[in-house]
């Protein structure tokens, strides 16, 4: 329930900073009327989230089993893809996301019509909302346990739009920007596990090579599949199942939190590491880059835009 818990909580919450500064914006120029269109594209956004993660929960079952971990592995591969993408877009555009927000809000008014108020809501949500669902799918394929991985993600959801709602109120105080960037690097972990699932995945359709398919080296005292670094590349890395049972909480525990499973392929091992490293380093050089351009800006004058006092903690872009 923990990483599920805390992807639905860290994605969730982002989602309802981004309708909060919507609807705040709305509010203190005067166009309350606009509110029911703009809640129009959120629940559409919502609504094609949850049809999205139920065609994937229920619609694979009468596909051959390659198709179906052909299907799961190149959906993990997106869900990481588009995980990926929103830590770095978070660190860089972060700042400026409630300018772009309002531009948007400015343009649907000045502009558009009814559809252009609800396409603000519908897309501001919808990137969010597809990219929650598509991870969570993949972090419920690879840790087996449905029903609480699911009601993980379900809480996670809620207390983000509690918080969310405190925060609109005021009710509350949250460092923001602290918090996005633990949970980013949280998923940095989480997506590199996510990530030597969907190898795993692919190795088992055949789409690349491994363990079970015909340039697997073979052990020639028992005719398995090789173990160890004899196997490199396309055998197993290592076996632990022994000491680790696949099934046991401990399995799950670390599965859910770092991507270990007890018998990995050596392309999963490498796949992973190779994710923690790149992105790692990028995504630490990114906090290093913020810290030394946040003086700077904040000396020159162009730094933070003054905080909103209709919105005291909601819309603060420092934060964000």
């Amino acid at each position: 329930m923990l990483p599920t818990f805390l992807i639905g909580l860290r994605e969730g919450l982002e989602a309802a900073l981004v309708v909060g500064i919507l609807v705040a914006y709305l509010r203190r120029i005067g166009r309350g009327d606009a509110l029911p269109r703009l809640w129009a594209g959120v629940g559409l956004a919502v609504a094609l989230s949850l049809g999205i993660g139920a065609v994937l929960t229920f619609g694979a079952y009468a596909l051959t089993f390659e198709a179906q971990e052909l299907i799961g592995g190149l959906l993990s591969l997106l869900a990481v893809g588009m995980v990926t993408w929103m830590i770095f877009w978070m660190q860089k555009a972060g700042r400026t996301m409630k300018a772009t927000l309002e531009g948007g809000i400015d343009r649907a008014l000045t502009h558009g019509g009814i559809w252009a108020l609800i396409a603000v809501g519908f897309v501001s949500v919808a990137r969010e909302g597809i990219e929650t669902t598509l991870f969570l799918w993949s972090m419920v394929q690879s840790l087996g346990d449905t029903p609480s991985a699911l009601l993980g993600a379900v809480l996670g959801i809620l207390a983000a739009v509690a918080i969310g709602w405190l925060l609109a109120r005021g009710a509350v105080r949250l460092d923001l920007r602290r918090f996005f960037t633990w949970t980013s690097g949280f998923l940095v972990i989480v997506a590199a596990g996510v990530l030597a699932y969907a190898i795993m995945d692919l190795q088992e359709a055949g789409a690349l090579p491994g363990p079970f398919t015909s340039v697997a080296p073979l052990d020639p005292a028992t005719g398995a599949v090789a173990l160890g670094w004899g196997a490199f590349p396309f055998g197993w890395a290592f076996d632990v199942s022994h000491a680790v049972a696949p099934s046991g909480a401990w399995a799950t525990i670390l599965q859910a939190t770092i991507g270990f499973m007890p018998r990995m392929t050596w392309l999963q091992v490498a796949a992973w590491a190779l994710y923690l490293l790149v992105v790692g380093f990028f995504f630490v050089r990114g906090l290093r880059t913020r810290k030394v351009a946040g003086p700077r800006a904040s000396a020159s004058g162009t730094g933070t835009v003054a905080q909103d006092a209709s919105t005291p903690t909601l819309t603060q872009q420092g934060a964000v």
